[in-house]
């Protein structure tokens, strides 16, 4: 059974819905769904403009770094699926509930457009975890929220709440925290009340260049994420996150 579900209404706006909740944890499997929901709805005269979204409690945290599951060669595997994400043409939407943590946040910065609430918490905590960032965050997190605001968050890790990610330009609306879904379809419902020649057009020049972007950062992460996955500063971090506590660094 699929992860993800599509449903297409009468405004001409799909609505792409992670299922794995209360945390929707993604792996290349979930990934390449995704990209193959894109990649039909590109192809669908009908749909104009794409809500992502996730059942649950949780956008999503990511890949589980913790399980023994996750072969050697995930990160290659899994960025090969994601760079389909980027390159897909129709305007994404997300709606951001609860953590969009890690890879998550790669996830959520994909879409053109995110919508949160105050209660959302945006995290780019590789770093608390002996990691490189992934997902190509190394690109759309400073190109959103400019180079000194995401050397900060990538450094540090902390949690970003919704009032400050709005304000950061990390989510463009910030609604009432059971509105999270209703305002990203009402945004996307909005886009797709633009002439769909232009809206696609419109993106595709400000997007120009953006997937060769996208392709470089994603090798530059994976290398890295590769080297430091077999650190005894990976291991510990993951260790300490899973274990509820501070983590103990040794540099190795």
């Amino acid at each position: 059974m699929s992860d993800v579900t599509v449903v297409l209404d009468d405004a001409h706006v799909a609505t792409v819905e992670i299922h794995r909740p209360p945390a929707n944890y993604f792996d290349a499997a979930l990934i390449a769904q995704l990209a193959d929901a894109y990649e039909r709805l590109d192809a669908d005269l009908e749909c104009r403009a794409i809500v992502l979204c996730s059942e649950g409690r949780h956008f999503c945290a990511g890949a589980n770094l913790g399980s023994p599951e996750s072969p050697a060669d995930e990160p290659r595997t899994l960025y090969r699926q994601a760079l389909r994400l980027f390159a897909a043409a129709t305007p994404v939407v997300a709606a951001v509930q609860g953590a969009a943590v890690g890879g998550g946040l790669g996830l959520a910065l994909s879409a053109d457009f995110r919508v949160a609430s105050p209660a959302s918490r945006f995290s780019a905590n590789f770093a608390q975890l002996g990691f490189h960032q992934g997902f190509a965050l190394s690109v759309t997190l400073p190109a959103l929220a400019g180079q000194q605001p995401a050397l900060d968050l990538l450094l540090t890790g902390r949690r970003v709440p919704g009032k400050e990610a709005h304000e950061l330009g990390i989510c463009d609306r910030l609604v009432g925290d059971d509105e999270v879904r209703a305002g990203a379809r009402a945004l996307a419902a909005e886009l797709a009340q633009s002439a769909p020649l232009a809206l696609r057009s419109i993106r595709a020049t400000l997007r120009a260049g953006l997937v060769d972007r996208v392709e470089q950062a994603l090798e530059r992460e994976a290398s890295e994420q590769d080297r430091l996955r077999e650190t005894d500063d990976f291991r510990e971090g993951v260790a300490a996150s899973l274990e509820r506590r501070a983590p103990r660094f040794q540099g190795r």
